[in-house]
Parts: structure tokens; sequence; C-alpha cells
């Protein structure tokens, strides 16, 4: 499995993909390729597509829920010009350049502060990352067979 932890940490609560990533890369659970990042970019093609499983984990604004857990498809590629991609356009970009589409996930973990040049994640980041942390681990368990316990799954994950 391969989880891709994205944001800026230098944004505050931006940082919440990275902060995720670095936490499960400290447990050093067994096969799990970790890549931490600043942003999506067309060279995640191909880690995504040597992957059976992907979950990407990025920040996540407005939510009422302390983080949002949701399969995902590719997608259109739309604009390939930006530097930064969706994770959707990233998987259509797999299954295009490569003709591979594993199963994919979006992890968002709700944050509070963005924007600010600041280091560091607001309290309530701070509790929500420990509780997407405890879901994504129960997950990976399988013990979580509807992935809605303390989040939100657009589809079953299992």
């Amino acid at each position: 499995m391969l989880l891709i932890g994205y944001g800026n940490s230098g944004r505050c609560d931006d940082g919440l993909g990275p902060a995720f990533a670095e936490r499960i890369a400290a447990m050093r659970l067994p096969d799990i390729e970790i890549d931490i990042d600043y942003q999506l970019t067309v060279d995640h093609a191909l880690a995504v597509a040597d992957a059976e499983r992907v979950v990407f984990a990025d920040a996540l604004m407005g939510s009422d829920a302390p983080f949002e857990f949701a399969r995902i498809h590719p997608g259109a590629a739309g604009s390939l010009a930006s530097h930064s991609l969706t994770p959707a356009t990233v998987l259509e970009l797999a299954r295009t350049l490569y003709g591979k589409e594993p199963q994919a996930f979006v992890l968002g973990i709700a944050g509070a502060e963005f924007g600010e040049v600041k280091e560091g994640l607001s309290e309530d980041a701070l509790h929500n990352l420990d509780l997407a942390e405890a879901f994504f681990l129960e997950w990976l368990a399988g013990r979580d067979k509807n992935a809605g316990r303390t989040g939100v799954a657009s589809e079953p994950v299992f």
C-alpha cells in the first residue's frame, strides 16, 4: 500500500497531510510505503501505478466532521500545466500512462487555521489528526467495515 501525505507545513493546518504520513511512517508498519510531499504532481503517477492500494492524505477545509474518508476513482485530467494535481487526476494519469488503476482513497483531515505563514498545527487539527490516525489503523486492520465511525465515506471501502 502507498500512503501519500501532502500539503504545506509552513501554512498551519495545511500541513495535516504530511503530519499524518509522518506519524504512520514512525510506526514502521509492514507493507506500507510512505511518500510525503508539498503537492501532488505528474511524478506521483508512477508510484501510484506501482501500488495495489493508495491513500491520499490532505488537509480538509470547511468540514463539520474531524475527517472524511472516501473511495475515489480516476477523473478528468484537467490542466496538466499546473504544478499541483488532484488525487483523481493522478489516478487518471496512472491509468493512461501505465495501464494501472489501484484501489484508491482520500483521507481529508479537518483543520481550523489556514493561510498564515506559521509552522505547527492548531489544537483542533491535532485532535482531528489523532482521530484520523485511530480510524486509519482500524481500517488497515479491517476492523472498520463501514469507514464512517467518525468520518464520512462516500461508498463502502471493502
